[in-house]
């Protein structure tokens, strides 16, 4: 069922590997004229512009855009037992992986009398994205409002798109999802016009305001990406998410059901979504085969896992041995990457670009999806060579406060005043000149 290329015998370069390597082929490009009339409807018309667009593509007009705050708790008597429970032990796991990673400020003395302060400083205020597409991600508002909650974020908004079969209302899970996070501010909006009206605000149906936010973080759609590009640098934004990807480095001790059930697991995502296996084993990738073909017939969704699983982005790469194959998936920097080899902690421990590595035959995606505490908001389409997954630090931002006496200033002005020299700044040297009554020459 996997396509296959056989690097067995040769070492590519990696710029060779970026070329051979499947991929998805997502243009953001192609559609920024598409959305950028939306992005502007909504800039000059704020809500009103957002909630027509609501219409036309997600076939419902919500009343307003911001959600009642009895329609939250209405969501957390909507969920069955089992999926609360779920929920609420994702939380806390996230939640304590997550205050592992709060920064602390750190005071350097550089000399005596001078000293540099690292701040670390939230946010104010960020909008959070869940999708609502093919699937409903209650999952995405734990991963997007923890590590924002973590990093001391004062003011949150969830967005999701509005559905019709919920009179206008986002799913009921993401409201539940929200209420059991203690987030009070919800909007029912989705795709493009998610994005500019969080960039640019604006006014509710009822008069509330709709204050715009400073970053916008989580996954969606191309035309969603193709807003966050738009907009960034009147917000800030995490990434820009392309289709998910699965990497599975396995050798002849891997269990090919569990290989094929973790492609599957990915490649059941969306059409676009990549399952990708490098092995140097032919035989495992053989057994992967039947067992793809044996377990997709039983999916649910076996239409759309079959185009993925056939699509130029998912293939399998025989490699030499584990270590080239540690170069490939280097070369490809997965979102996800699973390690299901001899020795699968050291070799994992060797990888130098993923967005999450999962280690061993009982460390599945799913896992990471879920309920493992880590976070599954992850650079996809290889910016994982460059680039982390969501986390508190996201949400921060280092500040340096810089703080010398004279006698510290004193000290180093002639060395200031040759550098601003040197780069033919005069007025930089006689800044610090200035304040000890003379003139640099």
């Amino acid at each position: 069922m996997l396509s296959r290329t056989d690097l067995r015998g040769r070492v590519p370069s990696p710029a060779e590997l970026r070329t051979l390597l499947p991929r998805a082929d997502v243009d953001v490009d192609a559609v920024l004229h598409q959305v950028r009339p939306l992005v502007e409807a909504v800039r000059d018309r704020g809500a009103e512009a957002a909630i027509e667009l609501s219409e036309r593509f997600d076939g419902v007009r919500p009343a307003a855009v911001r959600v009642p705050a009895r329609e939250l708790t209405s969501g957390l008597a909507y969920l069955e037992a089992p999926v609360r429970e779920a929920l609420e032990e994702t939380i806390d796991r996230a939640r304590r992986v997550h205050a592992d990673q709060r920064r602390t400020d750190v005071t350097t003395q550089v000399v005596p009398g001078g000293t540099v302060t690292e701040r670390w400083v939230p946010v104010r205020r960020v909008g959070l994205y869940a999708p609502g597409g093919l699937a409903v991600y209650p999952s995405s508002v734990v991963m997007n409002v923890v590590p924002a909650q973590t990093a001391g974020v004062e003011s949150l908004v969830v967005c999701s798109p509005p559905q019709a079969e919920f009179g206008g209302l986002p799913h009921p899970t993401i409201l539940a999802a929200a209420e059991l996070l203690g987030v009070t501010e919800v909007w029912a909006v989705g795709g493009a016009q998610a994005v500019a009206l969080l960039a640019y605000g604006g006014t509710d149906t009822d008069g509330t305001p709709l204050d715009p936010v400073d970053m916008v973080t989580g996954p969606g759609n191309v035309y969603l990406t193709a807003a966050k590009r738009l907009l960034r640098g009147l917000i800030g934004i995490d990434s820009e998410a392309g289709p998910t990807e699965i990497a599975i480095l396995a050798d002849d001790t891997a269990d090919p059901v569990h290989v094929a059930a973790d492609l599957i697991s990915q490649a059941e995502h969306d059409t676009l979504a990549a399952s990708v296996l490098v092995t140097p084993s032919p035989e495992l990738a053989d057994a992967v085969d039947a067992e793809l073909a044996r377990q997709v017939k039983t999916t649910k969704h076996t239409d759309r896992i079959t185009t993925a699983l056939q699509g130029a982005q998912s293939g399998c790469v025989l490699v030499s041995d584990v270590d080239a194959g540690l170069s490939v998936v280097d070369a490809y920097a997965a979102e996800h990457l699973e390690i299901q080899t001899v020795d699968a902690a050291e070799v994992a421990a060797r990888v130098r670009a993923a967005g999450a590595i999962f280690v061993g035959a009982h460390s599945p995606v799913s896992l990471g999806d879920y309920c493992a505490g880590s976070n599954h908001v992850l650079p996809t389409g290889g910016c994982a060579r460059h680039s982390s997954g969501l986390s508190v630090q996201t949400f921060l931002r280092g500040i340096h406060v810089v703080d010398y006496s004279a006698d510290a200033l004193r000290s180093v002005a002639d060395k200031v005043v040759a550098l601003a020299n040197a780069e033919d700044l005069p007025a930089h040297g006689q800044a610090v000149t200035a304040r000890f009554g003379g003139r640099d020459e």
